[in-house]
């Protein structure tokens, strides 16, 4: 059995720590209720603008666009990871990694990263899949991040560098619900056609809008997934946080009742020893 000192140093040692992890959850609390409120907002621009580029499927110039013309087969992978900066969200980077390695396990392609976040750079930095552009997730705004985001790969794209584009993010569902995914970003795939298209008129001209519309769809495809990777990552570190100041509160009392053990073990030893010495003086 530990001593009774160190059993004393042990429990604030885990109630400090318990103080901080607390601490984190709260201020998770906060960033996930903003972000939440984030991603909720942009889900009706981005759905809004699924169904104009929906209802655009029909027209020629689209088809023929150098953003939405298919190469087959996709020998060229251009996969786009966003994980975190930091740790400490539970297992919000393992379960994106895991997602990537199956992603990159399927054969007869070759794929490059571009990573947002330095979990994944650091993951991949080591290993032989080539790393073509690194972000930080914490350097730009979501707006910033996802047109340079676009930018370069669509640079790629329309460069003949690679032959199609992915991203792989954490779907937001709630603060114990993170499911990782992966969506084609280039070449462009039109929704699904509404059952009643619209007609549009197009000013100045229809190449013209066209032209302006398809980068920005691809940019709100992934200044959501930014979105939902942020809030993401602030309900698995939540819920991490919460399940650590759990435990640590289990610990607190696991230790303390041994310290109450100790510490019986110690007084009645030295009962025994004055008893003794009683005894002795007696005989």
């Amino acid at each position: 059995m530990a001593s009774l000192k160190a059993i004393r140093k042990r429990i604030v040692s885990v109630r400090n720590t318990q103080q901080i992890t607390k601490a984190m959850k709260m201020v998770a609390a906060a960033k996930l209720r903003r972000a939440q409120e984030a991603v909720v907002r942009s889900r009706a621009y981005a759905e809004k603008i699924g169904e104009v580029v929906a209802g655009l499927a029909s027209e020629a110039s689209l088809r023929e666009h150098a953003l939405v013309r298919e190469r087959t087969p996709e020998a060229r992978i251009m996969l786009i990871m966003l994980t975190s900066d930091r740790g400490l969200c539970g297992g919000f980077n393992t379960n994106l990694i895991r997602q990537a390695e199956r992603f990159l396990a399927v054969p007869g392609r070759t794929t490059v990263l571009g990573t947002i976040g330095r979990k994944a750079f650091d993951f991949y930095k080591r290993r032989s899949i080539e790393i073509v552009e690194h972000v930080s997730a914490a350097s730009a705004s979501p707006v910033a991040l996802a047109r340079d985001i676009v930018a370069r790969a669509s640079t790629r794209f329309t460069g003949d560098e690679v032959d199609a584009v992915y991203v792989l993010f954490s779907r937001f569902r709630s603060a114990i619900s993170q499911v990782p995914t992966v969506e084609r970003l280039l070449p462009i795939h039109a929704p699904a056609a509404v059952d009643h298209p619209r007609e549009y008129l197009f000013e100045p001209h229809r190449d013209a809008v066209i032209e302006s519309l398809l980068p920005r769809y691809v940019e709100v495809k992934v200044f959501q997934a930014v979105l939902e990777s942020i809030a993401s990552e602030h309900g698995a570190r939540m819920t991490a946080m919460e399940s650590a100041t759990k435990n640590a509160s289990e610990m607190i009392e696991r230790l303390t009742l041994e310290m109450n053990r100790a510490r019986q073990a110690t007084i009645t030893k030295e009962l025994m020893e004055i008893v003794g010495g009683a005894e002795a003086l007696k005989g």
